[in-house]
């Protein structure tokens, strides 16, 4: 600090200074008045165990607020005032460094150190000021110690009815060092049972877990001695020298089970023919107890897997029998379970599964196919193939069906079809003429033959119904017989049912029907029997023409009654809107009776004419007459065609269907031979 004093002298009159201001500088020197700091008062450091002498662990700094360009004020030297002998300092850097070697330095022995260092100013000499600090130095676990057993012997024991992967014992390792480097790798390296037990790692406790690999046999061997061997997966080069690893033996001895029996094999598998008889034996099987004892076994079937009972088994030798005959078309496989189980402790069983195959035997004949229906035209030519016939069997020969066709006896008798067998289980159905007359025969029944190649050879006949159609040139069905080709489908349940429903509403709709009838109250159209002009006559034979006078009664025209009222209206007709009175009859003289008759009748119809003439609204018809003969002495000569005279000779009326459908039916009633009936 700089500071200046410029003396004055002042008067009172004049107040001007007597000489110039003067300016002085002051320095101030600094004196040792500030002690060492550190910016932590405790630091944490770590150092590898088994680190060499002089590896450095951490450098620690203080600060001084002195002056450093005055003397020794602010020079600091650094110093360890705790911590001997394991650690040392560097005086004028602060480096903090490990002072023994790897042996000393070991973490499983002492692990925490605290250190404290202390810094002075003044170079250190005597009077300077002093700060310190707090060192905590941790050693770090590196991989120096293997593994080790506990024990050099385990014991343990199982029983012999352990399952597979069923532990048996836990083996404990200990290892001073922590974290990955105390991970263990439990293995067997040797002994009488490396195959039979295996051992792993649990991954949390650190302990080998001793379990069953294959099944054991208490009667086979009684105890296994094993070498185990831990180590520690991960490694450290540096101490290879100190071991690896460790090894210990374990001995395992196997309890004896009341075990169940054992069968022979896992499954069986047993054929049979289906046409055996009841007592057949198909096959055995056989199990035994395992135990040392050998207690006897009885066999037995599982009815839940023989519901319909077929089988059974000897309780004593396993044997297995048919009960019941067997059907390979209703099952060719049968599955069933047999029980063993020991004779002095029947709650030790076992079972095993017997699949029995019922072999084929040829018992079912072989029958036509589901369609047995076809149809021909009726311009067919001979030789055209009109269907391709299908057989089926319910049997399963091993080389594959082999099927005959032929026609039968009654059907090869003047046949209208004839049959190939083409050699390839079908056979073809061919016409063998020309031309069917569907009016003459709507259908032909054709009898087939078909027989089996197995040994016993089986055959049976089926029907082929061929229905004639009329079709067009190019064989194109367009019209077939009343009774329509059967589907090969059969109708479902729904239908079935939908079709009784049908049938149920329709017998009740007749009932209401008839029941209304009943109560209906019908008009007779005739009110009175003597009204002549509202009969409604039936005639069931013709007259013979003018000269049959006994097959209508004239005089009923010229009753009296009709001729008086013949102004009354009629009945049966819609009564006109102006109704015109008939006209007079005019009579003839009473001397001439064939004049008389005559003119009575032609007065009568004029009337009738006259009446309806008049009224349009009126049907044309006077009465209804039904001729149903024709009588004798008629002018005219008969139309019906039963007497008229045929020629014998054969003539061919086929090429009149060529002409189109019209002259079709010509050709169905003239053509064909009688012969053709026959099938």
């Amino acid at each position: 600090m700089n500071q200046g004093f410029l003396p004055q002298l002042h008067s009172d009159m004049d107040r001007r200074p007597l000489e110039p201001e003067t300016e002085f500088i002051v320095k101030i020197h600094d004196v040792n008045d500030n002690e060492p700091r550190f910016p932590k008062e405790v630091y944490m450091a770590t150092v590898p165990e088994r680190s060499n002498a002089g590896t450095s662990v951490i450098r620690v700094m203080a600060e001084d607020a002195d002056d450093e360009m005055f003397g020794l004020a602010a020079k600091l030297v650094y110093s360890i005032s705790q911590g001997h002998p394991y650690f040392s300092v560097e005086p004028s850097t602060g480096i903090i460094r490990t002072a023994l070697g790897p042996d000393e330095m070991d973490r499983e022995r002492r692990e925490h150190y605290q250190v404290v260092i202390e810094a002075k100013d003044m170079g250190g000499q005597r009077g300077g000021l002093t700060g310190s600090t707090v060192v905590n130095i941790s050693l770090t676990d590196v991989n120096d110690n293997p593994p080790r057993f506990i024990n050099r012997i385990y014991q343990f024991n199982v029983a012999e009815s352990a399952e597979v992967g069923a532990p048996i014992g836990r083996i404990r390792a200990v290892d001073p060092d922590i974290g990955k480097n105390a991970e263990m790798d439990f293995t067997i390296v040797g002994g009488e049972g490396q195959d039979v037990f295996d051992i792993t790692t649990d991954k949390i406790t650190q302990e080998g877990i001793l379990a069953v690999k294959k099944p054991l046999d208490y009667e086979k061997k009684k105890s296994y001695d094993l070498h185990i061997q831990v180590q520690n997966p991960q490694l450290d080069v540096r101490f290879l020298a100190l071991g690896t690893k460790d090894t210990a033996m374990v001995r395992v001895t196997v309890d004896d089970v009341d075990e169940p029996p054992v069968f022979d094999r896992f499954s069986y598998i047993m054929e049979v023919k289906e046409n055996a008889p009841v007592g057949t034996a198909v096959s055995s099987v056989s199990a035994m107890d395992p135990d040392i004892k050998h207690s006897p076994v009885r066999y037995s079937i599982d009815r839940r897997t023989d519901p319909d009972r077929l089988f059974n088994v000897h309780a004593g030798n396993g044997s297995i029998f048919l009960l019941k005959t067997l059907d390979r078309e209703e099952s060719a496989w049968h599955n069933i379970s047999v029980i063993a189980a020991e004779f002095n402790n029947p709650q030790q069983t076992s079972r095993v599964p017997v699949y029995i195959r019922v072999l084929d035997v040829n018992d079912n004949a072989p029958k036509l196919a589901s369609f047995h229906e076809t149809f021909v035209c009726d311009n067919a030519k001979p030789g055209q193939k009109i269907h391709t016939i299908t057989a089926e069997d319910a049997d399963d020969p091993i080389g594959g069906h082999r099927f005959l066709f032929t026609l039968a006896l009654e059907g090869s008798v003047k046949p209208n079809f004839t049959l190939k067998d083409n050699q390839n289980n079908t056979a073809s159905l061919f016409t063998r003429r020309a031309g069917y007359g569907r009016l003459q025969q709507s259908a032909f029944l054709v009898p087939v033959v078909i027989s089996d190649g197995e040994y016993p050879m089986l055959s049976s006949t089926g029907t082929l119904t061929v229905r004639v159609c009329a079709c067009t040139r190019d064989g194109n069905m367009e019209m077939c017989s009343a009774e329509p080709l059967s589907s090969s489908a059969g109708l479902s349940t729904g239908a079935l049912v939908a079709i009784l429903l049908c049938v149920i509403i329709l017998l009740l709709i007749v009932v209401l029907f008839a029941a209304l009838k009943r109560q209906k109250k019908k008009e007779p159209l005739i009110i009175s029997k003597e009204d002549v002009r509202d009969n409604v006559v039936s005639y069931n034979d013709e007259g013979g023409g003018e000269e049959d006078t006994q097959a209508f009664d004239i005089g009923a025209l010229r009753h009296p009654e009709v001729m008086e009222d013949g102004g009354k209206q009629r009945r049966d007709i819609l009564p006109p809107e102006t109704l015109y009175p008939p006209p007079p009859l005019r009579r003839v003289p009473p001397h001439t009776p064939t004049s008389r008759n005559n003119a009575d009748v032609r007065d009568f119809i004029n009337q009738r004419v006259q009446e309806n003439d008049s009224n349009p609204t009126a049907p044309p018809y006077d009465s209804l007459a039904t001729y149903a003969y024709e009588g004798n002495g008629s002018v005219a000569e008969s139309l019906s065609s039963l007497g008229t005279a045929s020629s014998e000779g054969e003539q061919d009326y086929n090429y009149l269907s060529e002409w189109g459908p019209r002259f079709r039916k010509l050709a169905d009633m003239y053509g064909g031979e009688d012969s053709d009936r026959d099938s």
